[in-house]
């Protein structure tokens, strides 16, 4: 193992992606927790609003403008939306790395950002020297990169699932259906009735079903990865549990490519990727067999239709929102952009029950 030490500091330590960045990073054998950030709760030690952390981290929250954040090698943003890009121009210009765990450097078309984030974009020019943050298509921008737009939780279930068959162009590209669902987790931690325990607990429902934040940005991905425009309808769901993303995808597939082996097509591609497991034919990933891992689990399934035939295929494809679909991957791009072993304080085992 290195010996490189890497002085991190997060900004906005008190949400569900802040604390479990916290709980990677405590354990990380080359990291220095330098500062965590937060106006409201400055001057809190950070293991009396998270015990979990007791023994751990000894750090309290700190105000971001006096927390010496242009002295870090790393800052992770784990904050809304529209606050990294108004901060990020003067650390990078300080020679600080950025991990943006919001959508703030996702999308390259700030015009299209601008109308589903409705704000207007504070550092256009960093978005477009921006590398987004999904290893397993851009690994080698990311070890040379100064900011790193991490993905969105769906964004990463849904491009995870569907880019062998968009690269190998074994599919309609016109008619993709993602069909998502994820935990209450996924909204953030803050207070809204539909996700009180009463409201949210013993119910199931489709929500951003006109149109949702995650969907250009998978566009944008998948786009890439078919060298074309994608047709993509996307519906997010809300389940009753905490944490978890489970997305069942379906794909058209090409009258000349109905005789594709795709479970050997997904084997290949995900082959030497540490953190995607591709499942035995058959099987059914759940949620609870990623939960608290930087994992992806994914199976490869060819329904019957008719006796003509199949031409659909569905993937299913699982992680944990906050883990591999956020706080996991940042800890991922950030090994890879300071030259450590990728898998570095990320091999937890899913936790069952």
């Amino acid at each position: 193992m290195s010996a490189k030490r890497i002085k991190v500091g997060i900004v906005g330590g008190t949400g569900y992606t802040g604390v479990e960045l916290l709980r990677i990073l405590a354990v990380h054998p080359n990291v220095e927790l330098a500062a965590i950030t937060s106006r409201k709760e400055a001057g809190m030690p950070v293991a009396e609003m998270f015990p979990s952390l007791r023994g751990h981290v000894s750090l309290a929250f700190s105000d971001p403008a006096k927390s010496g954040l242009e002295q870090c090698d790393a800052v992770f943003f784990a904050t809304p939306n529209a606050v990294a890009m108004s901060q990020a121009r003067s650390l990078v210009d300080a020679g600080v790395r950025l991990i943006d765990l919001s959508a703030d450097f996702r999308l390259k078309d700030i015009a299209e950002w601008e109308q589903w984030y409705k704000a207007k974009h504070a550092s256009p020019e960093l978005v477009a020297e921006a590398v987004y943050g999904l290893p397993e298509v851009n690994r080698e921008q990311i070890r040379g990169a100064r900011v790193v737009a991490n993905p969105g939780c769906y964004p990463t279930a849904v491009q995870l699932g569907l880019l062998p068959l968009l690269e190998a162009g074994l599919v309609d590209r016109g008619h993709l259906i993602a069909d998502a669902k994820s935990g209450v987790s996924g909204a953030g931690r803050k207070e809204e009735v539909k996700f009180l325990f009463a409201e949210a607990s013993d119910n199931f429902s489709a929500y951003g079903v006109a149109g949702h934040r995650h969907w250009p940005e998978i566009r944008q991905g998948l786009a890439l990865a078919a060298g074309g425009e994608v047709g993509l309808v996307f519906i997010p769901h809300l389940t009753p549990m905490i944490r978890g993303i489970h997305a069942t995808l379906y794909a058209r597939i090409n009258s000349a490519d109905k005789g594709a082996d795709f479970q050997k097509l997904f084997e290949a591609r995900y082959r030497n990727e540490p953190f995607v497991d591709v499942m035995p034919p058959g099987s059914t990933p759940d949620t609870r067999s990623v939960r608290a891992a930087n994992l992806c689990r994914i199976a490869v399934h060819r329904p019957r239709e008719s006796s003509a035939g199949s031409d659909t295929l569905v993937v299913l494809s699982v992680i944990d929102n906050l883990v591999k679909g956020a706080a996991g991957q940042a800890v991922q791009n950030m090994n890879i952009m300071f030259g450590l072993p990728e898998a570095t304080a990320l091999g937890h085992v899913p936790v069952v029950p």
